[in-house]
């Protein structure tokens, strides 16, 4: 199943798509919120929409983040061997995790808003991994029974806040518009093999960025398995799990960043596709 979220900012209703086309739900689930993934409601669901009788939504209407603001986003860096070696950082021997503040949270083809005083705005194609049951110390094995679904997510950086302006990379990754989710969420049973997927990145038609998940260093199961040691992963939670290579900070010969008119394009393999045009602060 997916699901999405629909309608003007801050008044998203919830829907689902099926066979490519949008119906609404809002009579049968209030929100995709933390209490939505902490019980058996996508099962109920999926048992209610089977009778029938939706609404369907013109496909032209604006998608928000497929799920309500979660208690946090949770985030892998350097998580592909590649993007390591373009960033000149060693493997690490551990996630390396960093908070992202929900208020970035956008729908997928909402505009980027670059910072004020942001002089390196950068691009991070990645999967979300969203959870779907209360999670404290859980082994590897057992992780997969904690996710409810997958999301493609940009996991935009200001590079010089996040690196020259000292202390945590949070400050680098909480701008208002630096969390796009979505369109959808696909709930786990849509996906056969989640560290198998391709995913992809483009400037202004350009291709940046064209990776596979197979390169993660740490999988998705050691993933949630390794955060749920640390914290508790509450329903509705996003992890977000490293990008690929091809960032703007990794250009060679020289870095370059995004500017207003630029127009972000981005992919994950049964995930959907997302687009964001660039613009200024003022």
């Amino acid at each position: 199943m997916k699901l999405i979220r629909y309608g003007a900012a801050g008044q998203e209703k919830p829907g689902i798509i099926i066979d490519e086309k949008y119906y609404d739900v809002s009579h049968l689930v209030n929100d995709y919120d933390e209490k939505f993934f902490s019980g058996n409601a996508i099962d109920e669901l999926k048992e209610k929409i089977a009778t029938g009788g939706l609404t369907e939504i013109d496909k032209t209407v604006r998608l928000g983040a497929p799920l309500a603001r979660p208690s946090k986003i949770v985030c892998v860096g350097l998580n592909y061997k590649d993007h390591a070696a373009e960033t000149n950082m060693p493997i690490p021997s551990e996630p390396i995790l960093f908070f992202k503040s929900t208020s970035a949270i956008v729908g997928p083809n909402d505009d980027l808003i670059i910072p004020k005083n942001s002089t390196k705005t950068d691009w991070e194609v990645e999967l979300a991994i969203i959870i779907g049951k209360k999670a404290s110390y859980v082994e590897p094995e057992d992780a997969f029974d904690h996710i409810a679904g997958y999301a493609l997510h940009n996991d935009y950086s200001e590079r010089a806040f996040q690196i020259e302006r000292n202390g945590q990379w949070v400050k680098g990754k909480s701008a208002d518009t630096f969390a796009p989710i979505g369109p959808f969420i696909a709930t786990k049973d849509e996906i056969s093999n989640i560290n198998n997927l391709q995913l992809w990145l483009k400037v202004n038609d350009k291709m940046m960025q064209n990776g596979n998940t197979l390169n993660f260093i740490f999988d998705v199961a050691y993933m949630v398995s390794y955060i749920s040691q640390f914290m508790t992963l509450l329903p509705g939670d996003v992890i977000s799990t490293g990008t690929p290579a091809g960032v703007g900070m990794g250009q060679k010969p020289e870095a370059w960043y995004l500017k207003p008119g630029d127009v972000v394009e981005l992919g994950i393999e049964g995930l959907g596709t997302s687009k964001q045009n660039v613009k200024s602060y003022f």
